[in-house]
């Protein structure tokens, strides 16, 4: 698996609607985590109550599967403009918290080497990274200088993609996922990509 980095050059009305998808992302991991938080709450009550292991309120799986699965049952009611992100910006944000809470509990039981890991913190607006990731849709380059994502559309870049077009064209490369990140000020859309076969070799340096 491979990568390529490029500045973007979104329009006043495109950097709204990446605000919009990591704002997504953001609303989507914090009502997973009050819901998980509240399920371990509920449960520690009954604890306290004497109410047996067998009959506590079961306990919510972790899983990226289950909490899409719980967002997709609730959106509705928590974010009634969902539609105007893609489904990925809600997945980054529940995939997140899915890959959190599995590191605070490997850590706690052992099983993760390392430094302690804590248990998720609510992200705020201010602190939290503002990224999202695309691993299905519309995912592709439009000519040399345009890259083009879910709902997002077509987004102009600041330098040339012609070293990825040219292993796309040729079907030497295929691209498996788009990370759009906002650093210092500045958009960034990161590629990842898998090479097709043995034929090719990297066309320069990677960014």
């Amino acid at each position: 698996m491979q990568a390529y980095r490029f500045a973007l050059d979104p329009t006043p009305r495109q950097v709204g609607a990446l605000l919009r998808h990591v704002g997504a992302a953001r609303v989507a991991f914090n009502w997973g985590l009050a819901v998980v938080k509240a399920n371990l709450g509920q449960r520690e009550v009954e604890r306290s109550y004497g109410v047996s292991e067998g009959e506590l309120t079961p306990a919510l799986s972790w899983s990226m599967y289950s909490l899409r699965k719980a967002w997709n049952q609730a959106k509705g009611e928590v974010a009634p403009w969902w539609a105007k992100c893609s489904k990925e910006a809600y997945a980054t944000g529940l995939d997140r918290l899915a890959t959190s809470l599995k590191n605070w509990s490997d850590s706690a039981s052992g099983k993760r080497k390392g430094p302690r890991v804590g248990f998720p913190r609510f992200k705020s607006k201010r602190r939290s990274t503002l990224s999202v990731r695309f691993t299905t849709g519309t995912i592709r380059l439009d000519g040399r200088t345009y890259v083009v994502l879910p709902v997002l559309g077509r987004i102009k870049t600041h330098e040339s993609t012609r070293k990825l077009a040219r292993r796309l064209e040729a079907g030497t490369a295929r691209i498996m996922s788009a990370t759009v990140r906002r650093e210092a000020g500045r958009w960034f859309v990161r590629s990842r990509w898998r090479l097709n076969g043995r034929r090719a070799r990297l066309p320069g340096r990677m960014r």
